[in-house]
């Protein structure tokens, strides 16, 4: 590399960085709209058409903006807990340890050795605990404080979030036979067409380590397709076991929410539910190859044409609760 390729190299850096500075101290002041269109355009390479959309990640900003009300109670992972129980029953909810008012070192003590900490009002306020020992209550409550503290709303301006209240939470460690962590099951469900249903399952595997993403059509086909940051995996994992039990009781539980995305874990043949989220990606989720974005968005257009209300009572009145 000669000396004028180097220096071309630093100044780009230096102005990425720069960028990087403008866009964090932009992005606490402009208006909603302003931010989604701008933060699309920053991470799926052009400007959004909101009047008008045609990709998924258009109509996934468009939710964004113009949430239902019913989302806030959904994609509250305590409240939703109830409305998962009445559709498919609490077998397949992952056991609750602990919701406390507030973290003391009383709690802590009263964990098992192994756990799961968590909150109920975003993404990623996940903390894993193999082995109690290893840390300590000041740790574990220094971390829930700064997640607690966090306007999740704020992060990408998805408005459904807006309305839960932070709450935090423990739950029991899943871990298969061999003593590992399941993988995520995330399955954008996009209702059904006259061969059944129209389902697209993304897996991330070995999340704590070197994370892999792969998705499936309903058929467990291994699409040419990349979502984000995650890289395909070299031998795609194989279709789980009790695969038509998994489409069974994920149709059942998102009939009438139009599209969603359901997350699961499966291991060693049972099924746990994960959560429910309305908006993935923020709308800015970039797709290897970018057809994919135009494809789904065509599907999301369908559903919405389609307009297929509930008559769920039930879930009517739990999800007011």
């Amino acid at each position: 590399m000669n000396k004028r390729d180097d220096a071309a190299r630093q100044a780009a850096a230096w102005i990425n960085k720069g960028m990087r500075g403008v866009w964090r101290v932009l992005k606490r002041w402009v208006p909603d709209e302003m931010f989604l269109r701008l933060s699309h355009r920053r991470h799926v390479g052009r400007y959004p058409n909101l009047a008008e959309p045609k990709t998924f990640n258009e109509f996934i900003l468009h939710r964004c903006l113009h949430p239902d009300p019913l989302w806030s109670v959904l994609a509250d992972k305590l409240a939703v807990r109830e409305f998962v129980k009445q559709r498919i029953g609490e077998e397949h909810l992952i056991p609750l340890i602990a919701v406390p008012e507030v973290f003391t070192e009383e709690v802590f003590d009263s964990l098992p050795n192994a756990f799961v900490m968590k909150t109920n009002h975003g993404c990623a306020f996940v903390k894993i605990v193999e082995d109690k020992r290893r840390t300590s209550f000041k740790e574990l409550d220094r971390l829930a404080r700064r997640w607690l503290a966090q306007d999740y709303y704020r992060s990408a301006r998805e408005r459904h979030y807006r309305a839960i209240k932070p709450r935090l939470y423990f739950e029991q460690l899943l871990v298969d036979r061999a003593g590992n962590i399941p993988a995520d099951l995330k399955m954008n469900m996009f209702g059904r067409d006259h061969s059944g249903p129209l389902i697209y399952s993304g897996i991330v595997s070995d999340r704590f380590g070197t994370p892999h993403g792969d998705v499936f059509d309903v058929h467990w086909n291994h699409l040419d397709l990349a979502v984000g940051h995650y890289a395909r995996s070299k031998t795609p994992p194989p279709k789980p076991p009790h695969w038509d039990e998994i489409v069974r009781l994920a149709t059942r539980l998102v009939d009438g929410l139009g599209y969603v995305r359901l997350d699961l874990y499966v291991p060693d043949g049972e099924i746990y539910f994960g959560e429910l989220t309305f908006t993935p990606g923020a709308g800015v989720f970039p797709f290897h190859p970018d057809r994919y974005d135009y494809e789904w968005g065509q599907l999301f257009k369908n559903m919405i044409e389609e307009d297929r209300p509930t008559d769920d009572e039930a879930f009517k009145q739990s999800a007011r609760v």
